[in-house]
């Protein structure tokens, strides 16, 4: 597998954006490039961190070199993955302008079926809310630890001490009436598409009994499990940590129904 950093200009966040990739290596593979271009998995990294951690704390890696797939890590500072009110429309940079330029660049297919998002705690909720608000881009979506509800945030009582995180929620969300029933609102919107009848993409969530997140995802579980094609892993006794999810993306790649397996 290759591994690069790439910086490039983004016409929608209008300032230099940096993105790592790790791609299959067509010359020591042996292997053609899939006529219709690699499977691509965008893995989004939490609220602290960015675009190096996936890298710099998993085997993401080694891991991906079984699957020949091509991962974008991006870098979308606390943004919650959203066109925030007061911010960048990081959103429509995700899930418009990004899969072009992974596309041009690397020949990524673009593909509904070749397309997959995971990421852990806020990059979780990323993940949950590109498949659940373009569900004809994506075809699985996993969420580890994730923070997929932000009412807590927003709310006059937040269970989180820390003002710049709270601030950075206000910033994002606007206010909880702005948050209820808008697109940010995974829970919203999965309600409208079961409703409708929309196809969704497979789900795949992962807390540990002792994260801050675990209650939330309890939650998302109860309300949706028999309503999606949902797996749901708990790990008793774990808690908001790398070595969880190191191994959980290991687990994550080999439940993507990517295409040809390992592409041989």
């Amino acid at each position: 597998m290759a591994f690069m950093q790439v910086e490039f200009y983004s016409e929608v966040l209008a300032l230099a954006s940096t993105i790592q990739v790790i791609a299959p290596e067509r010359s020591s593979a042996g292997k053609e490039v899939p006529a219709d271009g690699y499977p691509v998995l965008y893995l989004l990294h939490g609220g602290s961190d960015n675009h190096t951690s996936w890298h710099r704390f998993s085997s993401i890696e080694r891991y991906a070199a079984d699957k020949r797939v091509i991962v974008v890590m991006p870098s979308v500072q606390y943004s919650f993955y959203t066109d925030q009110k007061l911010g960048f429309p990081y959103f429509t940079y995700l899930s418009e302008e990004l899969p072009a330029v992974v596309g041009h660049l690397f020949h990524g297919s673009g593909r509904r079926e070749d397309t997959f998002v995971a990421g852990l705690s806020m990059g979780g909720y990323g993940a949950f809310k590109l498949g659940i608000n373009c569900p004809e881009k994506f075809a699985a979506v996993a969420s580890l630890s994730g923070s997929l509800d932000q009412r807590d945030r927003l709310g006059p009582t937040p269970s989180i001490n820390n003002e710049m995180m709270l601030r950075m929620a206000h910033y994002t969300f606007g206010s909880m009436e702005e948050y209820s029933g808008s697109r940010n609102d995974l829970a919203h919107v999965l309600e409208e598409h079961l409703r409708t009848g929309v196809r969704l993409p497979k789900f795949y969530q992962a807390c540990g009994t002792l994260d801050h997140n675990y209650e939330i995802n309890q939650s998302f579980y109860r309300q949706f499990g028999g309503r999606l094609d949902l797996t749901c892993e708990t790990a008793e006794g774990r808690g908001h940590e790398w070595d969880y999810w190191d191994e959980q993306i290991r687990r994550v790649l080999e439940w993507l129904p990517v295409r040809g397996g390992d592409l041989s």
